[in-house]
């Protein structure tokens, strides 16, 4: 929901460059401009940024037992911990029965 709200902010800032734009005030465009390509950038390049990527090959990995259907994919899934860096790890186990 905040990401909506704020990605709709950073597109009205870019409106409001184009009518400081045409209405001639180029020191108010430049401003919203700024604004709302830094806002709308910085929501939609924010998940491909900051994916969490796991090392399966470092530490002592360990099932934890813990197994659920995953709701998006409907498939069975494993969760696994390194006690070394507190990483947890969910792997597909195949399709749920």
């Amino acid at each position: 929901m905040l990401r909506r709200v704020l990605l709709v902010l950073g597109i009205a800032g870019l409106v409001a460059a184009g009518i400081c734009v045409l209405a001639r005030a180029y020191g108010a465009a430049l401003y919203f401009l700024i604004q709302g390509l830094a806002l709308t950038l910085g929501i939609l390049l924010e998940r491909w940024r900051y994916v969490h990527k796991v090392t399966r090959s470092k530490g002592r990995w360990q099932s934890t037992g813990e197994r659920f259907v995953d709701p998006t994919s409907g498939k069975l899934t494993e969760v696994y911990y390194n006690p070394d860096t507190g990483e947890r790890d969910y792997q597909e186990q195949g399709p749920a029965r």
